[in-house]
């Protein structure tokens, strides 16, 4: 894959296979690739921090998302492609809609019960409680005006993802529009 200059947003509810994928994207032969794990740039708080997923997080939620858009245009400025992983809903766009180079958008969509089981078995400090869970994977479940922007990932074989994912970059059809 060869998209040098260029983002790729790849989000998706908990559980969808976003990281794996994105790690998977910046190994693959061609331009250089650097890897945003947005989680990263809200764990960058360190006093005052909200948990994202909760209404009071808005306002740190727009900030880290501003910085996200601006640490991505940075590295695509400078040739690299930019592949940022994680919950990067269509309510946190505007800030990459400004960015002048390219910017595609993949929504992966996995069974609510995949996304569940996925998140309870990595362990570790990970969000695993069903509920937030769950609410996330409704905010993704219907995209209005950027339901083309989904891929259904019900077998979630990963090499089926990232070739699922390769694809819906190299057609252009997951570009954002200005």
């Amino acid at each position: 894959m060869n998209h040098s200059g260029e983002i790729l947003i790849l989000t998706g509810p908990p559980g969808s296979g976003k990281t794996t994928a994105a790690q998977a994207l910046a190994r693959e032969p061609g331009s250089s690739k650097v890897h945003l794990h947005s989680d990263d740039f809200w764990h960058f708080i360190k006093n005052g921090a909200i948990q994202p997923y909760l209404p009071e997080a808005h306002d740190q939620n727009t900030i880290v998302v501003d910085v996200l858009a601006q640490a991505a245009e940075g590295y695509a400025s400078g040739g690299y492609f930019v592949i940022v992983d994680g919950i990067v809903g269509p309510w946190f766009l505007a800030p990459f809609k400004k960015i002048a180079v390219a910017v595609h958008y993949v929504v992966l969509r996995p069974p609510l019960d995949v996304a569940i089981r996925r998140c309870q078995e990595r362990g570790g400090n990970t969000l695993t409680d069903p509920a937030p869970i769950t609410e996330l994977h409704k905010q993704f479940s219907s995209l209005g005006q950027f339901e083309r922007h989904a891929l259904s990932i019900d077998a979630h074989v990963p090499e089926d993802v990232l070739g699922a994912i390769s694809k819906a970059v190299e057609s252009g059809a997951y570009r954002l529009t200005q």
